[in-house]
């Protein structure tokens, strides 16, 4: 979609058929290869995927549809899959708390976690993590459900830093600065959190009621100029906030109406922006 709110590209359609096991439930959708490709992790189907843009061509795939899992090739509720500069595919493993990084090949060369080690102890141990935001300096930022914390781990499985955020369900961490973090609290009312390292709350958003209050929001970004875009899951709306006045300034879909004619969504749980130069302002570290 453009910023004018047209409709430029879906997929699948009838030109573009969904890889084998179908296309269910696709959870997150990032751009690859300066906009030549797209990795979506169908996280109730349990698989990644892999597909050329715009031809939609199916080019990689891991998983089994519809099987939930822990052995080789398998795997128990994906959430955020990032193709990495080096053609790694990391994925946080959410029901098996862990991160694992897959080779094109499709083998697991390396994990952050244990399977069935379902409590907070990063780096050999993570609480259900739901996000796994590739860094500029090669680290990873990690969220754990279980507990409400946020962590930078290396590949490596160092850990540099944790802290335990204030909100029930922190999704999807972003860096979006030195030192400055941006999580979205997966609730009702949702919100924002702006924080350091230490825990230093530097921005917050939390509406109780009304048009401005978020529903179960699950990942929220900066865009250049420094507004907030935001996927509203329940309120089947994707929205730009400005953080200096806190108030919604662009929206697309109907609040509380889910749709699939143009100007509807129905459950929008991922977003990524791509410039005019093939380049991905929001997720810029990945491949």
């Amino acid at each position: 979609m453009d910023a004018a709110k047209h409709i430029l590209w879906v997929y699948p359609s009838l030109s573009r058929s969904s890889p084998a096991g179908g296309f269910y439930f696709p959870d997150d959708a990032f751009f690859t290869g300066h906009g030549t490709g797209i990795i979506a992790n169908e996280e109730e189907n349990h698989t990644i995927v892999r597909i050329a843009f715009p031809s939609g061509r199916v080019t990689w795939t891991y998983g089994h549809p519809r099987a939930a899992g822990s052995r080789p090739g398998y795997l128990d509720q994906p959430d955020d899959a990032y193709l990495l500069k080096n053609g790694m595919v990391m994925v946080a493993d959410a029901r098996n708390c862990r991160i694992i990084f897959i080779d094109p090949a499709g083998r697991i060369t390396n994990q952050i976690g244990h399977v069935g080690a379902c409590r907070h102890n990063p780096p050999y141990a993570l609480a259900y993590p739901n996000g796994d935001t590739p860094l500029r300096n090669g680290d990873i930022l990690v969220s754990e459900v279980n507990g409400s914390y946020v962590d930078e781990i290396s590949p490596s499985g160092g850990l540099k830093w944790s802290v335990h955020v204030p909100l029930p369900y922190p999704s999807d961490p972003q860096q979006i600065g030195p030192d400055r973090y941006l999580v979205a609290s997966y609730a009702r009312p949702g919100g924002l959190l702006e924080f350091t390292h230490t825990g230093r709350v530097l921005w917050k958003y939390r509406v109780p009621s009304g048009a401005g209050m978020l529903d179960h929001p699950s990942l929220a970004a900066m865009l250049p100029g420094g507004f907030i875009c935001v996927n509203d899951d329940y309120r089947d709306r994707v929205v730009i906030i400005d953080p200096r006045t806190n108030k919604i300034v662009w929206q697309y879909g109907h609040t509380d109406r889910a749709g699939r004619a143009p100007g509807y969504l129905s459950i929008p749980d991922g977003f990524d922006l791509l410039a005019l130069d093939g380049s991905t302002p929001t997720h810029p570290y990945t491949g």
